[in-house]
């Protein structure tokens, strides 16, 4: 029997969970954190900690995050609405809209030189992009690779201050991606990220509008996410913390990113559905929560449940699968036990496998900058964590697992 107080988490399991995270911040390893809770009705939010790791204001609910690449899984819902209204189908070749890509050459290895080329065998399609298998990602077990140097070195992905996120304004980012090869043949193998800041442009095209008013009118604004966007205006950026890159050897806090003029205190050029949004745990508690719900929002409906569906549930083929399994698995030294989840819905995990604490059938994402959201099915669960701490080092990627690892143990019923 559930205690009622809680909706389905267990008090001394709420205690924990607070314990836990406020060890993480009083290693002084973390700054600060917000964290929220969700099941049935009952929502439950921790703040700890300050904004800055020199103390100051103190971490609120209403704190703004760079979400990093929990974006993902938000920045699909726009592709979403299109399929629904069937003005994309999955199988439809991108060429149309996006004549850049048309036409690709594939390497003929990987690693190989650029101009080692074989014609791709089928057009690129809007369920390459949605599933990330379009033939191009940010593979970071191919580090030396000529086609990762060429993707930074012509502004693709990273920018000359050293910031990751794509820099030219969109058409000119598509420009640039139409003049290299793809890694891998159209469908053939999970990779990740570029994928999802192309399905932004198509669904700017597509929809004649620019992506974050697309997003904003059928998304954010029927949730309610009003602290959501791809920048923190002036009059919220009291709400931005710095972010932090902690330096590997010496865990000493660098600023990687100011709040006052930094990267989200004015709109991007490019608004990066990989990685560009800055939202808080409440916003994303509405957007997961109508996940949960199928789509609906109170009595608004935002996707289709078929819509839902079809992004939270595994989506690659069983080679596909292997590929991805295979490379989380090769990186769980540099992504801190991060990623291993064995399936890949649109824009986000989906749990395979029983590989942890969570069952089988959780979705959802992590960030760089130290943010995790997840929902679970099985248990109507939804948990978000932020903090302002890049995994450069591991003491973020240890506070979400531990989350996590405590939030499944407070379940009470």
């Amino acid at each position: 029997m559930a205690t009622h107080s809680t909706g389905g988490f267990s008090s001394a399991g709420l205690r924990r969970l607070r314990e836990v995270l406020t060890r993480h911040v009083e290693s002084g390893r973390i700054p600060g954190l917000v964290a929220l809770v969700g099941r049935g009705d009952e929502t439950h939010v921790e703040a700890i900690g300050t904004m800055r790791h020199d103390g100051g204001a103190p971490m609120r609910r209403d704190t703004i995050f760079r979400m990093a690449s929990t974006t993902k899984p938000v920045a699909m819902a726009a592709a979403m609405v299109l399929l629904d209204e069937c003005r994309l189908r999955l199988d439809d070749p991108i060429d149309r809209w996006l004549p850049e890509l048309a036409d690709r050459q594939v390497l003929r290895r990987a690693d190989g030189p650029l101009d080692d080329t074989v014609p791709a065998k089928r057009p690129v399609t809007v369920r390459d992009l949605l599933t990330s298998t379009f033939g191009l990602g940010i593979d970071m077990t191919a580090a030396g690779s000529p086609i990762l140097a060429a993707l930074f070195e012509r502004g693709v992905y990273g920018q000359e201050d050293g910031w990751l996120l794509p820099g030219p304004e969109p058409d000119e980012w598509v420009r640039r991606l139409g003049t290299l090869p793809l890694m891998y043949q159209p469908g053939e193998r999970w990779q990740y990220n570029i994928s999802n800041d192309v399905l932004g442009v198509l669904v700017a095209r597509v929809s004649g509008r620019p992506f974050e008013t697309f997003l904003r009118e059928r998304v954010l604004d029927p949730l309610g996410m009003k602290d959501t966007g791809f920048h923190v205006p002036a009059d919220k950026m009291d709400r931005l913390p710095p972010l932090y890159a902690p330096d590997p050897e010496t865990g000493k806090f660098v600023v990687e990113d100011e709040a006052e003029g930094g990267h989200h205190s004015r709109p991007p050029a490019f608004p990066s559905c990989g990685g560009g949004l800055d939202s808080t745990v409440d916003d994303y508690h509405a957007y997961f929560r109508m996940l949960l719900d199928g789509g609906m929002h109170g009595d608004r409906r935002i996707l289709s449940r078929a819509a839902v569906e079809l992004m939270t549930t595994n989506r690659l083929t069983p080679e596909q699968t292997s590929d991805l399994q295979a490379w989380a698995r090769s990186i769980v030294h540099l992504s801190h036990g991060q990623g291993q989840h064995g399936g890949w819905g649109f824009g986000m995990a989906v749990r395979a496998y029983r590989g942890d604490y969570a069952p089988v059938g959780q979705f959802g994402w992590d960030g760089g900058t130290g943010t995790t959201t997840y929902a679970d099915p099985h248990n109507r669960l939804v948990g978000i964590l932020l903090t302002q701490t890049g995994m450069s080092t591991p003491d973020s990627a240890r506070a979400i697992h531990d989350f996590w690892t405590t939030l499944y143990q407070a379940i009470d019923d």
